[in-house]
């Protein structure tokens, strides 16, 4: 997603790229896009108060319904039956069947907050005309939802309370300056907020609403990233995170009462979350281990560790332990496989499983494992990457490939499963997912350094990606392209127009053409992250428009040369249509091949299972005409 915010940094490797033992190249099955696109995305898993069911969120009806799993037997049934736009389940409300979920119109990202009552009527409980609402959870007597919108202002997000007799709001924090709520304790004295001062710098304040004072939680004489966890079950102690020297995130416990701090976890890897269960009887902490989350769970009250049953090759994207704090859901994903639900019963210990994500009709043995790499740059800067081989590649077959840019600035590629990376290994392209310098996952370091740099030596790494895919010798060095999405997107535009030498084709997917315009048309709702994301890219107010007109690739797209493919949604608030249409002119104009695929009922991201079999179809076809060309495949050794 476009500016991702959080940290990042360096990480120190060998000099040589890593890799591993080259297996033997084999034929594989070759699957249609219709076919990956069978499988099932699937997310969240609220537990029910009696703990027999989960909330889950899934497209298997070709956009996101909300569903219910029956945690015993396992059998799913749908709750919601949109057809138009995608519904994502929040929670069950407290001791009963009817649920919260949120939903926006054809992905204009103005979520709105929906009760839906055992009988299947639906309550629009949030239902300004432009307001965007954000669930935050439920008082502790179970009475009452927290939320957050921005209804009165729509720069700045509140926080409502709701109670679920009437569902009426009622204010309890009013946001003037963009200090956002990040955690409210359970007798609501204490607000955690945070104060957005650049993208890897924030400020944490403790708001104590019966003495109205505000006071400074992290030290301000250094600059540091810090973000409010939770409070604890009688208030004291606030957690949070922090990378207050230090590269990496770690866990702070700071005692309100007192002021002490005590560093409550750290390792040298981010901490991503730590969760605490709902009576503190265990302590869950996921880290960030070079590009998956491991996830480590603790007695609370002694800090002895929890046996835990292995996840192979498992990123665990999300934890939630039931009331009871009998059972825990993860969601767990791994690079040949959509995320799936798991519920592990801390009485038994059993690890259950309990959905079957990635359709039969694909053979994972026919998928490619993620494997992580690095490799040098310019500069001799270590760049670690995702990287994904063709089954069918040798020395006598050789493929084309991409360099994969993900989101931001400051998103990170993940060892994880995306049907559309899948799909484009399983048709013979090698996919260099790349970690560019101000990726995140690798350091503060790391993170901070392509500021007020784009376009230069961020692009350079993924020049120097090529150059590693190159110097593979089942690569066809002479037919490498680049992608990406959002702020990959942009990256694909600067290579082309920086770079127009360097890669075959590029494909943009919802890309940044002209940062003048982005920078001044982000929406409302980022008004507090807006100074932080001027001191990043770009002031378009000042002298800093020479810079970014410099590195605006809409600006120098007479520089385009190769074939472009670009892919757009017409809702998108943080990437206009605009900014595509006009880059799709430019290049036009220089006799250049341009495929531009416009989706109508989408934003910053398609949702759609038909908008991804269309789009992504199309992104092979192209890269098959453009990039492979009329290559046969040869004999395997």
């Amino acid at each position: 997603m476009l500016l991702a915010a959080f940290a990042g940094g360096l990480f120190a490797c060998n000099d040589q790229p890593t890799k591993t033992e080259e297996p033997q190249a084999r034929q594989v099955a070759q699957y249609s896009i219709e076919q990956f696109y069978k499988s099932t995305n699937v997310g969240g898993g609220a537990i029910s108060s009696d703990d027999k069911k989960l909330l889950v969120s899934s497209n298997e009806s070709g956009i996101y319904n909300a569903y219910e799993i029956d945690i015993t037997s396992g059998s799913q049934k749908a709750l919601t039956s949109s057809t138009k736009e995608s519904v994502f389940g929040n929670d069950y409300v407290p001791g009963g069947t009817s649920f919260i979920y949120s939903s926006d119109k054809g992905g204009n990202e103005n979520d709105h907050l929906f009760l839906q009552r055992p009988d299947g009527t639906t309550k629009d409980l949030t239902p300004g005309a432009k307001e965007k609402a954000i669930f935050f959870g439920w008082s502790r007597d179970n009475k009452s939802m927290y939320y957050q919108s921005n209804k009165r202002d729509p720069r700045f997000f509140d926080l409502y309370k709701m109670d679920t007799t009437t569902w009426k709001p009622n204010l309890l924090y009013k946001n003037d300056n963009g200090y956002d709520v990040g955690a409210l304790s359970d007798n609501e004295r204490y607000l955690a907020l945070v104060q957005t001062i650049t993208t890897s710098s924030t400020n944490l304040y403790l708001a104590d609403q019966q003495t109205k004072q505000t006071k400074l939680i992290n030290n301000d004489s250094t600059p540091s990233s810090n973000a409010p966890l939770q409070f604890s079950l009688d208030n004291n102690t606030l957690y949070y995170l922090t990378d207050d020297g230090s590269e990496y995130q770690y866990v702070v416990k700071y005692d309100i009462p007192t002021g002490k701090k005590e560093k409550l976890y750290s390792t040298n890897w981010d901490v991503m979350y730590m969760y605490l269960s709902y009576n503190e009887k265990y302590r869950v902490i996921g880290v960030n281990e070079d590009g998956k989350n491991k996830i480590y769970i603790f007695d609370h009250k002694t800090g002895a560790a929890v046996d835990f049953p292995k996840l192979d090759d498992g990123d665990v994207q999300g934890v939630n332990i039931s009331r009871s704090e009998n059972k825990m859901r993860l969601t767990v994903g791994n690079s040949k496989s959509p995320n799936n639900i798991y519920v592990y019963d801390f009485g038994t210990k059993e690890l259950k499983k309990l959905t079957n994500t990635l359709t039969p009709e694909i053979k994972e043995e026919d998928l490619v494992p993620a494997e992580i790499v690095r490799y040098k740059s310019f500069d001799g800067l270590d760049i670690p990457a995702i990287y994904y081989k063709p089954q069918q590649a040798s020395a006598n077959n050789k493929v084309p490939a991409l360099v994969w840019v993900h989101g931001g600035p400051g998103g990170q590629s993940r060892a994880g499963y995306f049907s559309l990376i899948q799909y484009l290994v399983n048709h013979g392209y090698a996919v260099l997912a790349v970690n560019n310098r101000g990726s995140s996952g690798y350091g503060k370091t790391f993170y901070k350094m392509d500021n007020r740099n784009h376009g230069e030596k961020d692009l350079q790494d993924c020049v120097w990606g090529k150059k590693y895919l190159a110097s593979l010798p089942y690569i066809d060095s002479t037919k490498i392209g680049i992608i990406g999405g959002s702020y990959g997107g942009y990256m694909t535009l600067a290579a082309l127009s920086f770079q127009p030498d360097e890669f075959k084709v590029g494909v943009d997917i919802f890309g940044v053409a002209n940062w003048l315009r982005t920078l001044k048309e982000i929406p409302p709702y980022w008004e507090s992250f807006r100074k932080a994301l001027y001191e990043e890219i770009g002031d378009p107010n000042t002298t800093d428009t020479v810079r970014l007109k410099q590195f605006s690739p809409l600006l120098h797209a007479s520089n385009i040369k190769k074939p472009l493919m670009v892919l757009q949604g017409a809702n998108d608030p943080r990437v206009l249509k605009i900014e595509s249409d006009e880059v799709v002119e430019a290049v036009k104009k220089n006799n250049v091949p341009v495929d531009y695929v416009v989706f109508p009922d989408e934003g910053h991201g398609f949702l759609k299972k038909e908008n991804e079999i269309k789009g992504y179809g199309q992104i092979l076809s192209f890269l098959d005409k453009h990039l492979k060309g009329d290559t046969t495949k040869a004999k395997l050794n």
